[in-house]
């Protein structure tokens, strides 16, 4: 999505403006640059896998689960994964949910990194 070469000005607009927004907010450059970087993988990252989602309601869930259960018969091999899939298909799984609840905590972590509880850089942990 961002790799164009040419890209149109309404993506131009978008980027400037979050850029705009994260400065004008007290970012410095480096991490106004993560914390964009954060969240277009955030965001981006959700929109395309809502795309590919099997389902469009909370309420097709459980009947969405029930179609992998019967073609997966190794699925008992995964404890982890059936519970997910029993609780969700009983509380209906609302992505617009799961998204907003991801979002926030995005957003409590830049939050928090604005204000000096910056994360420890993976080189100087490595080192």
């Amino acid at each position: 999505m961002e790799g164009r070469l040419s890209p149109g000005p309404a993506s131009l607009r978008h980027h400037d403006g979050v850029m705009g927004c994260l400065r004008e907010a007290g970012f410095p450059f480096r991490a106004a640059v993560h914390a964009s970087s954060v969240m277009d993988a955030y965001i981006y990252g959700f929109a395309l896998q809502e795309r590919s989602l099997p389902f469009e309601t909370p309420d097709q869930v459980s009947e969405v689960m029930e179609i992998q259960r019967r073609r997966v018969p190794e699925m008992d091999d995964y404890p982890y994964l059936v519970e997910v899939a029993t609780e969700m298909a009983k509380a209906g799984y609302d992505y617009a949910t799961e998204f907003e609840f991801g979002l926030d905590l995005v957003l409590d972590g830049l939050e928090r990194f604005q204000a000096g509880a910056a994360p420890e850089p993976a080189t100087a942990r490595a080192g």
